[in-house]
This record gives C-alpha cells, structure tokens and sequence, in this order.
C-alpha cells in the first residue's frame, strides 16, 4: 500500500514538474501548472529568505547590519514568501499577474524580493541588479 502512495506522489510530482515545458506560449492553461509548483515550493522554501537577505544585507553594509536588520527584514519576507506561495496554489486555477519577484527564492539570489510588482527604494537593498526577470 506505501509503495502506491509513493508510486503515486512520484508520478504527481514529476507530472507538476515537467508539465509546464509541455505547454505553448500563447496556450490559455499554461500559467496553472508553474502557480501550483510555484505555491508548493515557496510554501517549503520561504525559510531561505533569511539566508538571502543576511547575505546582501552584509554585502551593503556590514555583517552587524546583516545579523540584525537583515534577519529580522528576512523573517518579514520569508513569512511573505510562505503566505504568497499559499495564495499562489489558492488561485491556481485563475490567471493572475505577477504576485512575486523573482519566482523562486534562489533566482537571482542577491537581488531582493519584490511582492506584488512593488519595489520600495528606502527600505530594500540596492545590491545586484533589479530587472523584471525577462532574459
């Protein structure tokens, strides 16, 4: 019986990962399968934000700045991260715009998160280059 269920989340998971590269551009249904893996993984990834913002904080400033303003600036945007992830698999079904930048928290690591389109100069770090993740 376990080895159905794994056999099965298996077959799910690699399903929701390739699923997306077997979809056209211009295809209406091409945005559920990359929200649900987009959900699910900024749900089990978020944590990293504090990682990532000790980081640039540490390179823009000192490593005083990053062990304090950037670990409590990353525990803010982890739980941001998680919750986003949550209303990404909520809205799955729906089209909706951009509602995290970048993605997935390791691209584009040293450029800061930007949620909902939004990039607040005072508040967030300069370090690494800003772009709306077009290649």
């Amino acid at each position: 019986m376990n080895k159905n269920k794994f056999l099965a989340a298996c077959i799910l998971s690699s399903v929701l990962i390739t699923a997306p590269a077997a979809y056209a551009k211009n295809d209406p249904t091409d945005y559920f399968p990359n929200k649900v893996l987009q959900g699910f993984t900024n749900i089990a990834t978020g944590f990293i934000e504090i990682p990532k913002n000790i980081i640039n904080m540490s390179n823009e400033h000192n490593i005083f700045v990053g062990m304090t303003w950037g670990v409590l600036r990353g525990t803010a945007q982890a739980i941001s991260r998680t919750f986003v992830g949550v209303a990404e698999l909520l809205t799955s079904p729906y089209p909706t715009g951009e509602l995290i930048a970048p993605a997935f928290v390791w691209e584009r690591f040293s450029e800061d998160s930007r949620f909902f389109g939004r990039h607040y100069g005072g508040y967030w770090t300069t370090y690494g280059p800003l772009d709306d993740g077009n290649d």
